[in-house]
């Protein structure tokens, strides 16, 4: 959905121009032949950084330069063969800086909080952009891509939610299509995040920087804190080991840095919630459970409902969102139904479950890889249903063909027209919890019970962090 208001826009523009260096780039994509390499650029080697890199590699890109604030991650790059002349950074602005003309691809797969700057900037500056679910940090940084993918129209993009590129959530539309259980009323999703530290609050004190980390860089957009070593601890064989307190994994629970549980997972698990409803912007979003306040971290568990308007083509409807565990340590998980307690089963570990009108589907795994009639009788007299969909040739490839010019930029399907919109539904939850209260919006994403929580919505980045160009 791309209907953002003109206020929004010039809003968002105001803001993130404030806090950005500002500088001259052509928008211009550098051309490219069918049997060109395209050349790359990363920002972020190490971690999930991986296996972009890896197929990157394997499908003959060539890498230019890539930042990584980490110097030990920068061999994810440097030991691959015929990349080892590529220029390394720990500041992703150089990047763009130094070689603006001979990118034509971007990855951007760094902490939560620093996906919307260098994103922003590659769009902007003509560049293929693929970046890392959830797509941004924030409602608004969200809304900003999905106007920037429509102010671009050359740049093809792609977020990191490879589900989509499944065919699990296809088989769901289909079975939906064929009216297999009616109308659809309610989805309920679930997690087993997070595996990370959550309900706390901040800890005190600081640590030297270690020589091989840009802790300013790594920092970014975010307001200032202190660095702090990873802490030692024994195993349960006896063995010392080092337990990260941000970097490089166990930002995902602070807000400040990331999106918990649902940034980390709904990308994945709720996909299929867009990609069969194409719902627009949720018309409420509400903390009906949560373990506790937000402080420096997300709460230890939450239940979020968000409601959905009706259309020309289905009724509305609604989505429960369960993530983490109550007081007592007990799982937030929907009931289990009684179409598999008939037979002796039980909610998967992660999963969703989807109810109509007419009967229910069961979907297990992260990535709407099972989507079942339930029971199982009713799963047998329907069969399958006929296909609706084109199948994928697989998530980076669908992402290289677009941006080679072999098939249309579209192709890549969770681009930014998709995935900007649903992740700023996506952060409407962690949005309502840090307001610990129901939020009632329009058709364009703008709070309208409480417009003061709007500002919660953005982030003024931190000096000179913003985006180096923005063009929406």
């Amino acid at each position: 959905m791309n209907n953002l208001s003109r206020r929004q826009f010039v809003k968002g523009m105001t803001a993130a121009g404030a806090a950005s260096t500002t500088i001259s780039f052509p928008s211009i994509i550098r051309a490219q032949g069918l049997n060109e390499k395209l050349q790359v650029g990363f920002v972020a080697t190490g971690g999930r950084a991986g296996a972009h890199t890896r197929a990157c590699h394997e499908h003959g890109l060539h890498c230019v330069a890539f930042a990584e604030t980490d110097k030990r991650r920068w061999k994810g790059v440097l030991e691959k063969e015929g990349w080892d002349k590529a220029t390394g950074y720990t500041d992703w602005r150089k990047l763009f800086q130094k070689h603006d003309g001979e990118i034509d691809v971007v990855f951007v797969t760094t902490p939560d909080h620093t996906h919307f700057a260098p994103s922003m900037t590659a769009v902007s500056m003509g560049i293929h952009c693929y970046t890392e679910k959830p797509l941004t940090w924030s409602v608004k940084e969200a809304q900003l891509l999905t106007a920037a993918y429509k102010a671009n129209p050359k740049v093809v993009t792609q977020m990191g939610n490879q589900g989509h590129s499944m065919q699990g959530w296809r088989l769901a539309y289909e079975y939906i299509k064929a009216d297999a259980i009616g109308d659809v009323t309610e989805f309920h999703t679930w997690t087993n995040r997070p595996i990370w530290p959550q309900g706390g609050d901040r800890k005190k004190g600081s640590d030297p920087v270690p020589d091989y980390l840009d802790w300013d860089a790594w920092i970014g957009a975010a307001p200032m804190r202190p660095y702090l070593a990873p802490a030692e601890f024994k195993n349960k064989d006896g063995e010392t080991r080092k337990k990260p307190y941000y970097h490089p994994f166990n930002w995902r629970g602070i807000v400040d840095f990331g999106a918990g549980a649902l940034g980390d997972m709904a990308c994945h698990t709720t996909d299929g919630i867009y990609a069969i409803m194409n719902p627009g912007y949720a018309a409420t979003a509400e903390p009906i459970k949560m373990t506790g306040p937000v402080t420096d971290q997300f709460p230890a568990g939450m239940v979020v409902k968000s409601t959905y308007r009706a259309t020309k083509n289905r009724p509305g409807f609604a989505t429960f969102w369960y993530e983490g565990k109550d007081e007592n340590g007990k799982p937030f998980k929907p009931e289990t139904p009684e179409e598999l307690l008939s037979e002796d089963r039980e909610l998967p570990r992660t999963g969703n479950l989807v109810i109509g009108t007419k009967g229910k589907m069961l979907v297990t795994g992260d990535y709407w890889e099972g989507p079942q009639l339930i029971p199982s009788k009713r799963r047998a007299e329907f069969g399958k249903p006929p296909q609706l969909l084109e199948r994928s040739p697989g998530h980076h490839k669908e992402f290289f063909m677009a941006c080679r010019g072999e098939k249309p930029r579209e192709f890549s399907q969770s681009n930014f027209s998709y995935s900007g919109p649903m992740t700023a539904n996506v952060q409407l939850g962690n949005l309502c919890a840090r307001a610990g209260k129901k939020l009632e919006l329009d058709i364009n994403g703008v709070i309208t019970n409480d417009p003061s929580i709007n500002e919660l919505a953005w982030r003024e980045p931190r000096e000179g962090w913003g985006p180096l160009v923005q063009k929406i």
